[in-house]
């Protein structure tokens, strides 16, 4: 499939799928997008509610990086230990990380250095990148998540439900409510209705809130106790 590096509305790149007329971010700024949904509503929301010394974080979409490397930063600053799994079934080339310059977008003094090792680190295997942060990649497909109350937090990242509505399916969510601890978060960029009824289906107690630039809601779901 044919993709594209192109810069978003607040100068920052993204990978373009023209054959889907997809974006790997928000075409209206994928650094927006990323702090937004991820780091506001999801990192630091648990922070507050928790006052944890330890996080752990499932990403759905590894992707990029991009939400990797900013949570690497935000566990620096806020000296909280984040074990960080990146789930990915298509990993990006060298070439196209090179081409999206994210280093220079965060504009932390290493940056680029620690953008590269997220991307150098081997799949499969648990690897520290600093006290503060770990890293496993693993190269799946969602389905095939087998996790059980392991997570804190889940930034899901999927392609949108328009282009893969699969990913959004109840039997994935089913898996993203197992893979939560209680009291557990997902945060998503997607606000659809199905995609809200799904979540609830399984569990989920959902808000819906204020969206990054150019979107006007997101999602962000609990895993309640159940009595």
């Amino acid at each position: 499939m044919k993709r594209e590096i192109i810069k978003t509305g607040d100068g920052s790149a993204t990978i373009f799928l023209p054959d889907w007329n997809e974006h790997y971010h928000s075409k209206h700024g994928a650094m927006q997008e990323a702090l937004h949904v991820f780091i506001q509503t999801g990192y630091k929301h648990h922070l507050t509610r928790h006052s944890p010394e330890s996080i752990s974080i499932l990403e759905i979409g590894f992707g990029t990086g991009l939400n990797a490397l900013l949570t690497f930063f935000e566990a620096e600053n806020t000296r909280v230990k984040v074990d960080y799994t990146g789930v990915e079934a298509y990993p990006v080339s060298a070439e196209e990380l090179a081409a999206l310059d994210y280093a220079e977008a965060v504009a932390e003094q290493s940056a680029s250095e620690i953008f590269q090792e997220l991307h150098e680190t081997g799949w499969e295997k648990r690897s520290e990148i600093s006290p503060f942060f770990s890293l496993k990649k693993e190269k799946k497909f969602f389905s095939e998540i087998s996790a059980n109350e392991e997570f804190d937090l889940i930034y899901f990242d999927a392609f949108g439900p328009r282009v893969q509505p699969d990913l959004w399916s109840e039997e994935v969510f089913r898996n993203m409510y197992r893979a939560l601890k209680e009291n557990g978060v997902l945060v998503t960029y997607s606000a659809k209705g199905d995609v809200r009824r799904a979540m609830q289906a399984v569990g989920f107690a959902v808000e819906r809130l204020q969206g990054p630039p150019g979107k006007r809601e997101m999602l962000r779901a609990t895993k309640i106790e159940r009595c």
